[in-house]
């Protein structure tokens, strides 16, 4: 599109209750100095003259369809970009097809999530003060316990809850996802409900993980209470967060995109990852991806759908054999984050193998390391680039100059 990026919006809508917003977690020139060898940035809509009067260039907002492919973005945006001046695209999550037979696209997706989108200096600070603590009494694995209110609510998976909370969760469905009826029973046996974090903690036993394992939970409010914690505890009783183990200063905003930030951060370092849910988890698939591209870290990723007709028998008394079931299943689908070619459904954002990976005796010329000096190269071809651009202006100015002095001739 050859297009300037204004730095995105994030989302701050009720669940969050934040507008820290992107330079609020972000930080920002690293951002625009990562990327600069691939696309302009700018930190606002600049200010355009017209008639002898300055306003804000408005953009046109348009809702890109999900997973479109490069040529929607090609055509019809871009004609609607050349039309307004700026176009406003949102909601932008899947908006872009994952699968995209343009390599260099694909890594410049890595170069974007792993390398440019950096949290800011004091949110880094409090993450390895966290981990640092965590790891001064040995290893640690981390937990995404994806159990609040709006995933549930999105899965259609309520029926485990009182008829009062179903209320509320039928309620937030309506106000907030697009009609649909939903079975609880048919959702639990494809995989589509997350794990209770009775059942995470029936797994890690069956695994073999016993009460000493230290535990970091990543999650927002669970829904439900207390309740559903409760047998989790009696199996792990060592279990942290970034309230009990972090330091006072987040206390402000630990609910919000902060909190989100250093939770990200500290699972990112820890010994091992469990996300309970990655389906349309932001949060679980890009750690798991950001794990797998920074040295194959541990990962360990429940089969939902193999799980539930286990957990599903024990819940009718058929427990015989339980936990041999949970193992089976757990080292037989399991890659631990080790690397593997990606395979449909698997995202691109949990394993970006093999494109961002570069081979050093690669046969194809687009797939070989770059040499030690890239960034010199880079940095030398953009000055070039620039050196043009400003010979171009002067040629084109002095032209200007040469017609106004031909015309007032």
């Amino acid at each position: 599109m050859n297009a300037t990026l204004v730095l995105p919006e994030l989302d701050t809508n009720s669940f969050w209750r934040d507008e820290s917003g992107f330079p609020g977690i972000y930080d920002v020139e690293h951002f625009i100095k990562t990327l600069r060898y691939d696309i302009h940035i700018v930190k606002s809509i600049p200010e355009v003259s017209s008639k002898g009067k300055t306003k804000k260039l408005k953009a046109h907002q348009i809702r890109p369809p999900r997973d479109a492919p490069l040529s929607w973005y090609t055509t019809f945006a871009l004609e609607k970009m050349k039309q307004h001046g700026a176009i406003y695209l949102t909601p932008f999550s899947h908006r872009l097809a994952e699968e995209i037979d343009e390599p260099e696209l694909q890594r410049l997706r890595c170069r974007v999530n792993y390398h440019a989108l950096r949290f800011k200096p004091y949110i880094i600070e409090i993450s390895r003060e966290i981990v640092n603590r965590l790891r001064s009494q040995g290893h640690f694995m981390s937990i995404h316990l994806r159990f609040e209110m709006d995933m549930l609510a999105f899965a259609g998976c309520i029926d485990i809850f009182t008829p009062a909370e179903q209320k509320i969760l039928i309620k937030y469905r309506k106000e907030n996802f697009a009609d649909k009826k939903l079975v609880y029973r048919e959702r639990r046996l494809i995989g589509k409900c997350p794990l209770t974090p009775e059942e995470v903690g029936l797994i890690l036993r069956s695994m073999g993980f016993d009460n000493s394992t230290r535990i970091y939970l990543a999650s927002g409010e669970l829904f439900g209470g207390g309740r559903f914690m409760k047998p989790f505890r009696a199996l792990f009783p060592h279990l942290e967060n970034h309230s009990t183990v972090g330091p006072e200063k987040l206390e402000e905003n630990s609910h919000g995109l902060a909190g989100s930030a250093v939770d990200y951060m500290v699972c990112l370092l820890s010994d091992i990852f469990i996300p309970t849910y990655d389906g349309p988890s932001n949060f679980a698939n890009n750690l798991m991806g950001h794990r797998l591209y920074y040295g194959f870290r541990t990962t360990i990723t429940p089969d939902r759908k193999a799980l539930a007709p286990i957990f599903m028998d024990r819940e009718e008394g058929k427990g015989d054999r339980f936990e041999e079931r949970v193992r089976k299943v757990m080292f037989s689908s399991g890659k631990f984050g080790g690397p593997h070619k990606r395979v449909h459904p698997e995202s691109v954002y949990t394993n970006s193998w093999p494109e961002c990976f570069c081979q050093v005796n690669a046969k194809n010329k687009k797939d070989k390391c770059p040499a030690d000096n890239a960034v010199e190269l880079l940095e030398s071809r953009l000055h070039s680039e620039e050196l043009d651009e400003s010979d171009e202006n002067r040629t084109a100015n002095d032209s200007s100059a040469g017609l106004a002095e031909d015309s007032l001739i």
